[in-house]
């Protein structure tokens, strides 16, 4: 830094303040950053930003013109589209050398169409999933797998450090969709496949607990089958990700691997039963809580 010049925060537009993206918006205001939000449709997380001293942006576009960085937190490609396209959208905004983050999760090809479509207005796109909670997030111990342009993750890593306890740049722009795509397939497929286990074994007169321990004594165990344990036996929800977010997230993955020109075996069973269980109704549910689906209807015929 030169004599003389003082750095200063870079102003932030923040769009999407559910749960995850109002508590970020918390912790950034507590930091220190000057926040600009856009409107919600549950409006508690904008009100709560503007009475901390934020402002709210009258669109997107608006938004990205008034911010130095912009941050978006919707939950589906289709809403982070819907947010960077048309007349009042991001790109309309976008300024040379300014920096737009995705923290959602996102397929990845709608990712790098839009990184190039904003190259184009000389902005730098990078894609940011996350992993833990809302709680985690209002105190800066978020799990950050960044991807894209290292320059643009450089400037605005001091920010993604208010936000991450471990962030992380992963290369090329969609790395990081594409990683958090993978793990959450993977999380979800075992998540379902220990609910199922539980299952059959009430059908077979068998303690929950008794198999839990034996399958945890070994090479299986892992933090997953602790989540499905807790519910399974305590009632416990350590994991507080829902059906349709699950079925959403392992649909996504099937996707992009059909993009890749793979044919994904795996995932298939986990994308249909999740899918089962949200058209039945119960999407909301949180997946802990597959176990007492699959006790409900593994005695099901199928269709």
């Amino acid at each position: 830094m030169k004599e003389g010049i003082v750095m200063t925060k870079p102003t932030i537009g923040f769009i999407g303040l559910g749960l995850m993206g109002r508590a970020m918006v918390e912790c950034l205001q507590g930091a220190g950053y000057q926040m600009t939000v856009l409107g919600h449709r549950d409006r508690t997380g904008v009100e709560e930003a503007i009475a901390r001293g934020g402002t709210e942006a009258a669109s997107a576009r608006a938004l990205a013109e008034s911010s130095d960085i912009v941050m978006i937190c919707v939950g589906t490609s289709d809403q982070v589209e819907s947010r960077i396209y048309g007349d009042e959208g991001v790109l309309a905004g976008a300024q040379p050398g300014q920096v737009i983050l995705d923290f959602g999760t996102s397929l990845p090809e709608s990712t790098k169409r839009i990184g190039a479509d904003l190259a184009q207005k000389g902005a730098i796109y990078l894609d940011a999933p996350l992993g833990r909670t809302p709680a985690h997030a209002k105190d800066g111990l978020l799990n950050i797998m960044c991807a894209g342009d290292k320059e643009g993750y450089d400037r605005v890593k001091p920010v993604l450090d208010t936000l991450g306890e471990n962030v992380f740049h992963l290369g090329a722009l969609g790395n990081g969709h594409t990683i958090k795509l993978i793990n959450n397939y993977y999380a979800m497929t075992t998540a379902c496949a220990m609910a199922e286990a539980f299952g059959v074994a009430d059908a077979s007169g068998i303690d929950r607990q008794a198999l839990f321990e034996v399958m945890a004594a070994g090479p299986n165990h892992s933090g997953m089958m602790g989540f499905i344990r807790n519910y399974a036996v305590e009632g416990q929800i350590d994991l507080a990700f829902s059906v349709a977010n699950a079925a959403k997230d392992v649909g996504y993955y099937r996707q992009m691997a059909q993009d890749l020109g793979l044919n994904s075996r795996m995932s298939g069973s986990a994308d249909t039963t999740l899918r089962e269980a949200r058209d039945g109704g119960e999407g909301d549910m949180m997946v802990p809580a597959m176990v007492d689906w699959m006790h409900k209807h593994l005695g099901d015929k199928p269709q």
